[in-house]
């Protein structure tokens, strides 16, 4: 058993199902709208999504914390697939022929029209850092008997956004920015990351406190098999 019911049937979620809705939406949107815009903010330069795609992450760190990391592997794949579709019709829309009486054409390839290598970079990173940061807080919430919730959902996200940005920046950049700038960017933006789920620390307490009184379950994944790989539980 990977949960602390003693019911012999799985239990079935109120907000499961929510929750997944919310992560994807978030993945998806930060992706779209916030990947295409740099923004500068006291002179410091940033890509605009990093004020969101963190909160796909504090997301992915109810999901594993209230449901386990079974279930949260089934909403990182879901987020996967979604991610992979939006690639692909991204990319048949924009090299779709335009009508001759519209003039969006170069607007829409500089907004959607990413390089394969930004695509392919966004997909991996997310991939990979999601899991690792399930695996941590998974771990840790054993090790810590359920108590300092603070400690591995920033202790993940240290892990898993490490990851993200360790993946994500040389892939998609390296070879067209200078080395220095691609290993500044990664410290820059997964301290940010980092920050940024710190702040969102109280947050993060206050819905993982009413979604386990709701749905009335505490998760402990102590015999649970963590390879990406293996059957979820539904």
């Amino acid at each position: 058993m990977d949960n602390a019911q003693t019911s012999p049937q799985a239990p079935h979620f109120r907000y499961y199902d929510i929750v997944m809705a919310a992560f994807v939406a978030i993945l998806l949107l930060s992706n779209i709208i916030g990947a295409a815009k740099l923004s500068t903010v006291a002179g410091y330069t940033f890509g605009a999504g990093i004020l969101f795609f963190p909160v796909s992450y504090v997301i992915g760190d109810i999901l594993t914390e209230v449901y386990g990391y079974a279930r949260a592997r089934r909403v990182i794949w879901t987020g996967f697939a979604a991610l992979i579709f939006m690639a692909f019709m991204s990319y048949v829309v924009v090299a779709m022929p335009p009508a001759e009486s519209w003039n969006g054409q170069e607007a829409y390839e500089q907004v959607f029209g990413s390089t394969w290598r930004i695509v392919l970079a966004s997909i991996i990173a997310f991939w990979a850092g999601e899991f690792v940061n399930s695996f941590v807080l998974a771990k840790m919430k054993v090790w810590t008997k359920g108590k300092a919730l603070w400690s591995r959902t920033i202790g993940s996200t240290i892990f898993g956004q490490g990851v993200d940005s360790l993946i994500f920046y040389p892939i998609a950049f390296l070879g067209i920015w200078e080395t220095q700038d691609v290993l500044t960017v990664i410290v820059t933006n997964w301290l940010l990351k980092v920050v940024w789920e710190a702040v969102l620390t109280p947050v993060t307490y206050l819905v993982v406190g009413k979604l386990k009184r709701a749905e009335g379950v505490e998760v402990f994944d102590t015999d649970t098999d963590f390879s990406p790989f293996a059957s979820s539980k539904p």
